[in-house]
């Protein structure tokens, strides 16, 4: 029997070879896709949970209430992880961890940009990285001790063995004893370093870590297996009040794995974060394996009539229903998994483009729960394509078809003009999903940002740079081609640290009220450098003399101040009392996810630590390359290693950047498997109704008439599914929208245009197959009568 229904499989394909095609060339693309879709949702739940007591594994959170609102940090004081494991007996191990930053490592004459970070000595009984030189629990121990990866070993040494009892330069300022050496981080975790440096070190040079009321870096901690974690959150919660710092902190610690998907927080409340991509994702890709699916279930039920005999023989001579549903079934099943095959074959050749396009690093290593995926992604296709036209096929009595009785029912068209208005349903929502996206992404690049972003490459300060800044941006303004110099803080694009300030004090506050200001250390022209515009007052000179106790303000501190005519009024910044000289119009200093947020200036050239050069249009590579040949003349040793400001601007929105490219790909692929299925529906119709067309020819209907008989019915389909997809399709992109502070206004033609696409895309699927029927001989097709 098997071989049987294997034959009958193998004969059928080759008798409906359009139908065969179709159906393979759907499955085998949504196959394709959800595999794709598989393998980065998989990858992206993945991040951090490689740790081995990932379940004990927690990060300490900070709610902060400022004027009208909590603001979540991950920045904690820098005692918080030592008092936690000496005052809570649930701690196990608790380490800090400073942010990762660049550092100039050195051996010789060797010198090599590489990540590091400071942590605490438990820092390893915390995070599974793993050591392969050194002991875990002792390689952090010292103060002058660091600890490297296996890459920025051999990039230093040329080897990752006898490394112990080495000795690397910082930054050309201290010398560092080699303890352990490590496997490279791997690609799930979300945190990437090539070195380790005892926190220890970090508090003896940089004391402000000390004070409770400073929030410093991350703090990570090891709780004992059955902690009621919500019990401990109740014990810590006014834990940093309790030491003398800010009174209007609450602390909460959060498994340290969710925070990669769950990191975004919306008035002291979780609110998503990078899971809602992968929500979207895997939505998209459970929908277009439907469109495929329903391709199969169409077409089938469509070419019933022509297999509808073999059902009433095979009743006949005692097959039952529940045979048939299985004979179907299976021919479903073969289907599947012949189109996962081909599938796979897609993915292989497709893998290097996907990763380039996500980041990812991807690949196919066929292991046993990867397998088994794959095999239950195919097995859900194939119960789901195969379902209804099994029990659809089986339904019917052997008298009635062997009668030649058999009529489509009611049910069975309004059945599958239902699963066709679902297709182009979830097509059109992808339409006007991917046109939201790049308009907003559009507007994301070009919006005014209140400063210039354009031509404005910045760098580190290094060696000689860093000992004398003053003179060495005096020597780069003379070069030829750059605009203005100045030095800052950090930079204000990349993800840097900010330093935030929730000590401000003015005539008028409420005692009560905390507001959280962005500090920003800037040198001489360093605003005119940027172009950010002053509203009232003026802008550092040293024209006035000193200018160290002047601060200037942006509006949205102002504004959050409530204060009036603020030119020449004293403020208290940490205990120094600071006069108001100037206030500067709003700029976007983080993405424009965020609302522009409080933010002060304070001239400290001697706390800048990044160049930033204004080059003129035009003139970009020849400055550059001047610029480079007298930092290498002024600073031998270093090399020169520059951004575009407007390219680090754009990497904040690489998460929508991919959004959109998948987005456009994937709503691309659903329309072309819908349009397969139409396409082939519109073929059975055509060939259903051929003597109709025959008689209404010869009766002197028109091409034209012809033409609009066939395509009616489709068209029909196609606007109900735009009037069902559009509300649908505002409801999903402006909630999307509101994750952004600044965002695009939803046009009326963003949904007219995308439906009017859909429909014209259809009618052209639809056009072929009614010329060609329209064009038909009406002799060829009614000489048989």
């Amino acid at each position: 029997m098997l071989r049987h229904n294997f034959l009958l499989f193998y004969r059928n394909c080759k008798r409906f070879k359009s139908t065969f095609i179709i159906n393979l060339i759907g499955l085998s693309s949504g196959l394709a896709c959800s595999l794709l879709i598989f393998l980065w949702v998989n990858d992206e739940l993945s991040v951090d949970k490689f740790h081995e007591k990932d379940s004990q594994l927690y990060q300490v959170m900070e709610n902060l209430k400022v004027v009208g609102e909590i603001h979540t940090t991950e920045s904690t004081p820098g005692l918080l992880a030592e008092s936690l494991l000496e005052e809570m007996p649930e701690v196990e191990f608790a380490s800090p961890a400073s942010w990762v930053s660049e550092y100039r490592v050195s051996i010789d004459d060797k010198n090599i940009k590489a990540k590091g970070q400071y942590v605490g000595k438990d820092f390893f009984n915390i995070f599974s990285y793993d050591l392969i030189a050194g002991n875990k629990d002792q390689v952090l121990a010292d103060k002058n001790a660091i600890v490297i990866s296996e890459s920025l070993a051999t990039r230093l040494f040329n080897t990752t063995e006898d490394l112990i009892g080495k000795v690397i330069e910082i930054e050309k300022e201290k010398q560092f004893l080699i303890t352990g050496v490590f496997k490279d981080v791997p690609n799930h975790s979300s945190t990437k370093f090539d070195f380790l440096l005892s926190y220890e070190e970090y508090k003896d040079t940089s004391p402000w870590v000390l004070d409770w009321k400073n929030n410093a870096h991350a703090t990570y901690l090891i709780l004992n297996e059955g902690t009621d974690i919500n019990e401990f959150n109740h014990k810590i919660a006014d834990f940093v009040v309790r030491k003398g710092g800010e009174k209007h902190v609450t602390l909460f610690a959060k498994s340290y794995s969710d925070n990669y998907l769950y990191g975004k927080y919306d008035n002291g409340i979780q609110a998503g974060g990078r899971i809602e991509y992968v929500k979207i994702f895997s939505i998209i890709a459970l929908f277009i394996l439907l469109i495929a699916c329903i391709n199969f279930m169409n077409l089938s039920t469509a070419k019933a009539s022509q297999r509808i005999r073999e059902v009433g023989i095979k009743k006949v001579v005692g097959a039952d229903r529940r045979m048939l549903i299985l004979q179907y079934m299976g021919e479903s099943m073969l289907m599947s998994f012949l189109s996962l095959f081909i599938a796979v074959l897609l993915v292989q050749l497709f893998l290097s483009e996907f990763n380039g396009i996500t980041g990812k690093q991807l690949t196919i290593g066929f292991d046993r729960n990867l397998v088994l995926s794959f095999l239950g992604i195919a097995l859900f296709t194939g119960f789901i394509a195969g379902s209804y036209p099994a029990l659809y096929l089986s339904r019917f009595g052997p008298a009635t078809i062997l009668k030649g009785n058999f009529i489509s029912s009611g049910s069975e068209l309004w059945v599958r003009k239902g699963l066709v208005i679902f297709q182009f349903a979830v097509s059109l929502i992808l339409i006007v999903s991917i046109l939201v996206i790049y308009r907003q992404i559009e507007f994301v690049q070009t919006q005014h940002l209140g400063y210039d972003k354009d031509n404005i490459i910045y760098f580190d300060m290094e060696g000689k740079v860093e000992s004398n800044p003053g003179a060495f941006l005096a020597e780069v303004k003379n070069i030829p081609g750059i605009v203005n110099a100045s030095s800052i803080g950090h930079s204000l694009v990349d993800g840097g640290y900010m330093n935030s300030v929730s000590t401000l004090q003015w005539e008028g506050k409420n005692p009560e009220d905390i507001l959280e200001t962005e500090n920003v250390w800037v040198n001489y022209g360093m605003i005119e450098t940027l172009g950010i515009q002053i509203k009232e007052g003026r802008s550092y000179s040293p024209d006035f003399g000193s200018e160290d106790n002047k601060i200037i303000f942006n509006e949205a501190a102002i504004e959050a101040m409530g204060m009036k005519d603020p030119i020449g009024k004293v403020i208290n910044v940490r205990g120094s009392d600071r006069q108001i000289i100037g206030v500067a119009k709003d700029f976007h200093f983080q993405s424009l996810h965020k609302k522009v947020k409080p933010l002060f200036f304070i001239l400290r050239p001697e706390e800048t630590y990044v160049v930033m050069a204004k080059i003129a249009a035009g003139r970009e590579r020849e400055a550059i390359e001047k610029l480079e040949e007298f930092y290498h003349t002024y600073n031998p040793g270093y090399p020169f290693e520059y951004k575009f400001m407007d390219e680090a601007y754009q990497a904040q929105y690489v998460a929508e950047q991919r959004v959109s490219v998948l987005s456009s790909y994937f709503g691309g692929l659903a329309i072309l498997i819908s349009c397969l299925g139409l396409f082939g529906l519109a073929a059975f119709t055509a060939e259903r109704r051929t003597k109709e067309i025959g008689i209404r020819k010869v009766l002197g209907a028109s091409e034209w008439k012809i033409m609009g008989l066939l395509s009616g019915d489709f068209a029909k389909m196609v606007l109900v599914a735009i009037a069902i997809a559009l509300p649908l399709s505002y409801y999903l992109t402006s909630n999307w929208l509101d994750g952004f502070a600044y965002k695009i206004d939803l046009r009326w033609w963003y949904f007219v245009g995308a439906g009017a696409l859909t429909m014209l895309i259809a009618l052209l699927t639809v056009s072929f197959q009614s010329v060609k029927a329209a064009l038909m001989n009406p002799v060829k097709s009614l000489k048989s009568e």
